[in-house]
């Protein structure tokens, strides 16, 4: 069984021009994967968060 690639979305914290631009995806796995990359370079190297690292992620960077 072939997994099914992750459908990427600009994140809406982005900016509006190129030069700022995330791309996220959520792997469909049982165990979901938040898969972070930069648009402009998607071969590059990419941050994967299990769900649980995610919110810890974001509770962080919003600093609460």
């Amino acid at each position: 069984m072939t997994p099914t690639p992750p459908k990427w979305f600009k994140s809406s914290h982005s900016g509006n021009d190129d030069a700022d631009c995330v791309e996220v995806a959520i792997s469909p796995a049982h165990h979901p994967t938040i898969h972070i990359r930069d648009s402009k370079n998607k071969e590059a190297a990419r941050l994967e968060f299990t769900d649980g690292a995610w919110s810890e992620f974001l509770e962080f960077a919003v600093g609460r």
